[in-house]
C-alpha cells in the first residue's frame, strides 16, 4: 500500500477512534435535542446560515467516516430545521459523505480487492457495469444493506462517482422525506400525550411501510423495464408450459395439474429424459448385473463352490432395456394425459415470455418452466473424432462388450460404470486428472473406492490428463486406438477398443429462444436463475440439469416443485429454494452417501466441529453379510449434537442416509437417533452406534465422577442391612430359641 493510502488510512481511523474515544454521538440524540430544544432553535433564529452549516458539515462528516447515528441525525435536523430546509441540508450532506466514504473505500481498498478477488468477484463486476445504477437505485429505495455499507461496497464496484453520486441523491430523496416527516412531528412533542398523537402515529407508522411500499413499487418498476419490449397477451391457453419431461418437466406439470391448473408439457425426444433413458435407470441396471457377477465370485467365501461364471454381455444389455421398458409407463404420454397434462411432442420455441411454439402451433402462457437438461460434454481433444467413443447417452446401444475400455473421468459416472464394466470382464483404464477419485468427497471415502476398484481390476491413473488421439490401421488389418496422457511431464501410452467420456455434462440452454429473450447463463453454462428459480423474466423458471447447481434427479424434483408452486401462487407467496438437506450417493461398491457438510468443507468454512466416526467393519450384520468395510461419519458443531452433515461410505450406504436426512431435515440431533430403537441385526444400527460414538466423547464428565461418588457411597454404607427371607418353619424356630 503506498503511502497517500497509508496516511489517508490512518486518518480515517484517529477520525473514527476519536469519536468512539469521547462519546460524541451522545450529543447527537433527540433527547439530547430536546432538552436544548428553546436553546438550539434560539440560536438557529439568530445565525441561520451558520448554524445551517454547522450541521451540514457534521452530518457530511458522520456519513462519510461511516459513523453510527445517520439516522438519529435526520431526525434531529427535522426536528430543528423543519421539513422543507431539512429535506434540502440532508438530501444533499448525505449524498456528499456517502460519495466521500465511497471515495475512500475506492481509493484504499478496491485494487487490493481486485487482484486478490479477481476471479471470484468477475460475475459482480460484469453485472455492476451492466445494470449497476438499477441495483444501487434499488438499495438506496429499499435499505436491504445498511447504508454505511452500500458506500463501502460500491466503492470496490466499477461503477462512476458520477453515476454513484446521481442515482445515490435520487435515491436516497424518498426514503429521507420519510424520516424527515417523523422527525418534524417528534419534534413537536411537548409532553407524553403528544406520543399518542394521530401525526406522530402516522408519522412512525410510515417510517415502517416506507420499505415494503418501497419494495412494492420496486417490483412494478423492475417487471415493467423487464417486459418493456414484449407485449403482454390479453388472455392465455394455458397456466403452465413446460419444455422437457425429464425429472423436473414430469414433476412441474404433474403439481401444476394436481391443482387443477392447464398445463402443457412439451417433449422433443422421449419422455422420462436422461433418467429413465440414459441416466439413473440404465446405470444401476447394469450396476445390478455387475453386482451379480461380483457376488458369484466371492461365493467360495461362503462355502460355495461355483463353476467359472460367464457373461452374456448382449443379455446383460437386453435387461437393461427391459428394465427401461418396465419402468417407462411411469413416465409415459398415456399417465400425464390422464393426470390432466395436455403431452405434445415436438420442437418447443419461447417466442416472448408468455408465447410458446410448437410443431406450427402458438399457446399462450401464463408462465414458462425450462426443464431442457443437460448433455455429455465432449472435449476438443486433438483426434478424438477418429476413436471409437462413447458417452452416458450413447455406451446403452453397445451390442459387444470392450475388451479394453478407457475412462475419461473419475466422477460418479465414471467410477460407477468403469468399476461395473471391469466387473463384468472389460479391461478397464480410469484416467483422472485431480490427485483423487470423486473430488468433492472426503479423501478417506474417495480411497476406500479407489481401494475396491482396484480390487476389482480397475487400473486408476490419477494425475493423468489425455492430450491427444489417434487410430490407426495395423499390417494385418487390424485397428488400433491409442490414448496419449501427460503425467509429471512425461508421455503415457493407452490402448484400448473404446473410449468412455465421463468429463460432466453441458445444460441445454440453446436452440429453443433463450438467446432471443436476454436470459443470461452462468458462469458454468446453466440458465441464470434466483433463489425463487425465476430467470431474468419473473414468469419464466428453469429447474434440474439446465439450472444447476446440482446434477441429481431428485434435486430437478425438488427444483420442481418451487417453480410449479412460485409460478402458480407466487402473487400471494413466494418460496426459496432450499438446499440445506439434499442428499447424494454415488452407487460404486462401496457406495458412497453424503448429506449437508463433509468434513473438507466444514474446514473450508473455518467453523468449530467434532467428526464423529463410526467403523462399519464392527458392525454384526456387516459382518455376517461378509460387507464389514466403511464408515458412518457425521459433522456436528463443537459439543452439540446437531447433524451438519454425514458421509457414508459402504454397502447399501445410500439406505442408510435416510435416517440422517430425516433428522436433519426436522432439526433432530443424535440424542435423538440413539433414543431410537433399531432392529438387531441391521445395517442401521451403524447410524445408532455412530450416536452412541458421540455421546461417550460428549459425556459430562463432572456428573458421572459425582455419580461415581455416590455408588461408591452406597457400596461402603453399613446402615443399609441387607436381609434375606426365610422359610416360615425357620422363622417359627428361631423364634422359639429367642423366647
Amino acid at each position: 500500500m503506498d503511502r497517500k493510502k497509508v496516511v489517508l488510512l490512518v486518518t480515517l481511523i484517529t477520525l473514527i477512534g476519536l469519536w468512539f474515544a469521547f462519546d460524541l454521538s451522545q450529543y447527537f440524540t433527540l433527547e439530547q435535542a430536546k432538552a436544548q430544544q428553546l436553546a438550539l432553535q434560539d440560536t438557529i433564529a439568530e445565525k441561520p446560515f451558520l448554524s445551517s452549516l454547522v450541521y451540514f458539515a457534521v452530518y457530511i462528516l458522520v456519513t462519510a467516516l461511516s459513523l453510527p447515528g445517520a439516522a438519529i441525525m435526520t431526525l434531529l435536523g427535522a426536528a430543528l430545521f423543519g421539513f422543507w430546509w431539512s429535506l434540502l441540508l440532508i438530501s444533499f450532506a448525505s449524498t456528499i459523505g456517502a460519495t466521500l466514504a465511497f471515495l475512500f473505500s475506492r481509493f484504499i481498498l478496491r485494487d487490493w480487492v481486485q487482484a486478490k478477488f479477481g476471479n471470484r468477484i468477475a460475475p459482480i463486476n460484469a453485472g455492476i457495469e451492466k445494470d449497476g445504477p438499477f441495483y444501487l437505485f434499488t438499495l438506496r429505495l429499499i435499505p436491504v444493506f445498511p447504508f454505511f455499507l452500500v458506500n463501502l461496497l460500491m466503492g470496490l464496484t466499477p461503477i462512476s462517482t458520477r453515476m454513484f453520486y446521481l442515482v445515490s441523491q435520487l435515491g436516497m430523496l424518498a426514503g429521507t422525506a420519510v424520516y424527515i416527516n417523523a422527525g418534524t412531528q417528534l419534534g413537536e412533542i411537548e409532553s407524553l400525550s403528544g406520543i399518542i398523537s394521530a401525526p406522530v402515529l402516522m408519522s412512525l407508522a410510515l417510517l415502517g411501510l416506507f420499505p415494503l411500499i418501497a419494495k412494492f413499487i420496486m417490483n412494478i418498476i423492475t417487471q415493467r423495464r423487464v417486459y418493456a419490449n414484449w407485449k403482454r397477451p390479453e388472455k392465455f391457453d394455458q397456466n403452465m408450459v413446460v419444455i422437457g419431461a425429464g425429472a423436473g418437466g414430469l414433476v412441474s406439470s404433474y403439481i401444476a395439474a394436481a391443482v387443477k391448473a392447464e398445463v402443457t408439457l412439451i417433449e422433443r425426444h422421449k419422455m422420462g429424459g436422461d433418467c429413465l433413458n440414459t441416466g439413473c435407470v440404465p446405470s444401476k441396471a447394469i450396476i445390478r448385473a455387475a453386482h451379480t457377477m461380483a457376488e458369484i465370485s466371492r461365493a467360495h467365501e461362503f462355502g460355495i463352490t461355483t463353476d467359472k461364471p460367464q457373461v452374456n454381455f448382449e443379455k446383460v444389455m437386453s435387461r437393461i432395456h427391459n428394465v427401461i421398458d418396465k419402468i417407462e409407463p411411469h413416465d409415459s404420454v398415456e399417465r400425464y394425459s390422464s393426470l390432466g397434462v395436455n403431452c405434445i411432442s415436438g420442437e418447443a420455441q419461447i417466442l416472448s415470455p408468455w408465447e410458446v411454439e410448437v410443431n406450427g402451433q402458438r399457446i399462450t402462457t401464463r408462465n414458462i418452466v425450462i426443464a431442457t437438461g443437460a448433455r455429455p460434454l465432449v472435449p476438443g481433444i486433438s483426434g478424438l473424432q477418429d476413436v471409437n467413443y462413447l458417452t452416458s447417452d450413447s455406451i446403452w446401444s453397445l451390442k459387444v462388450q470392450p475388451k479394453k475400455l478407457l475412462v475419461l473421468g473419475g466422477g460418479p459416472i465414471g467410477c460407477e460404470l468403469a468399476q461395473s464394466f471391469s466387473r463384468l470382464g472389460s479391461d478397464v483404464t480410469l484416467v483422472e486428472m485431480a490427485e483423487q477419485l470423486l473430488i468433492r468427497e472426503d479423501t478417506d471415502a474417495s480411497l476406500l473406492v479407489k481401494e475396491s476398484m482396484h480390487k476389482d481390476g480397475v487400473d486408476i491413473k490419477l494425475n493423468h490428463k489425455a492430450t491427444r488421439f489417434e487410430s490407426i490401421t495395423a499390417e494385418d488389418g487390424t485397428r488400433i486406438q491409442r490414448a496419449y496422457l501427460e503425467y509429471n511431464g512425461k508421455e503415457v501410452i493407452v490402448e484400448f477398443d473404446a473410449v468412455m467420456l465421463a468429463l460432466g455434462r453441458v445444460a441445454n440452454v440453446q436452440g429453443f429462444g433463450l438467446e432471443e429473450l436476454g436470459i443470461t447463463t452462468t458462469q458454468r453454462g446453466t440458465v441464470d436463475v434466483n433463489d425463487y428459480l425465476q430467470t431474468k423474466y419473473p414468469n419464466i423458471y428453469a429447474v434440474g440439469d439446465v439450472a444447476g447447481p446440482f446434477q441429481l434427479t431428485h434435486a430437478a424434483a425438488h427444483q420442481a416443485w418451487y417453480a410449479a408452486v412460485n409460478g402458480l401462487f407466487g402473487q400471494f407467496k413466494k418460496f426459496k429454494a432450499d438446499y440445506s438437506v439434499l442428499p447424494a450417493a454415488t452407487y460404486t461398491a462401496p457406495e458412497v452417501a453424503r448429506v449437508g457438510i463433509n468434513e473438507k468443507e466444514a474446514e473450508n468454512l473455518n467453523i468449530e466441529f467434532d467428526v464423529t466416526r463410526y467403523g462399519i467393519d464392527d458392525l454384526d450384520r456387516a459382518i455376517t453379510d461378509g460387507e464389514d468395510y466403511g464408515f458412518v461419519k457425521v459433522i456436528t458443531p463443537k459439543g452439540k449434537d446437531k447433524i451438519l452433515g454425514v458421509t457414508i461410505v459402504g454397502n447399501n450406504a445410500s439406505e442408510l442416509l435416510a435416517e440422517f436426512t430425516l433428522a436433519m431435515r426436522h432439526g433432530l440431533g443424535l440424542n435423538k437417533i440413539l433414543g431410537t430403537i433399531h432392529p438387531y441385526p441391521t445395517m442401521s444400527e451403524a447410524n445408532k452406534y455412530t450416536a452412541g460414538v458421540w455421546k461417550q466423547a460428549n459425556a459430562p464428565q463432572a456428573l458421572l465422577a459425582w455419580v461415581k461418588k455416590y455408588h461408591a457411597g452406597m457400596r461402603n454404607d453399613k446402615s443399609q442391612k441387607i436381609t434375606q427371607p426365610t422359610a416360615p418353619n425357620t422363622q417359627a424356630k428361631l423364634e422359639e430359641e429367642q423366647r
